[in-house]
């Protein structure tokens, strides 16, 4: 044995580490390591059904936001039939925010 092997067991000895401790250290170690780096990839990646949850949620949100612009547009499109231009000008903005959202929900057709 070299030099440094017998300071190593006799430190290992005195530290209350058995021949067994030692022997499966390096397997510990390196699950251990391979644990981590799991954690590590799971943490940074986004799988496949939690793109879709997040996606999913983005467009009711999106439609939720459609539906309450929507009618709003309804109430000053009928104050403005009576004759207010003030609410014909906020439903003109209403309607372009209505166009602009539009294209980002999916169609659904008949």
């Amino acid at each position: 044995m070299t030099r440094l092997t017998f300071p190593l067991i006799g430190a290992l000895a005195l530290s209350g580490c058995t021949v067994v401790d030692v022997v499966t250290l390096p397997v510990k170690v390196a699950k251990t390591g391979v644990d981590a780096v799991g954690a590590g990839v799971d943490a940074v990646t986004t799988s496949q059904s939690e793109a879709d949850q997040k996606r999913g949620k983005q467009i009711r949100q999106r439609e939720e936001k459609v539906g309450k612009l929507e009618r709003a547009f309804a109430k000053q499109t009928k104050k403005c039939d009576d004759g207010d231009e003030e609410a014909c000008a906020k439903a003109a903005g209403l309607r372009a925010e209505i166009d602009a959202l539009l294209p980002g929900l999916p169609y659904e057709g008949d």
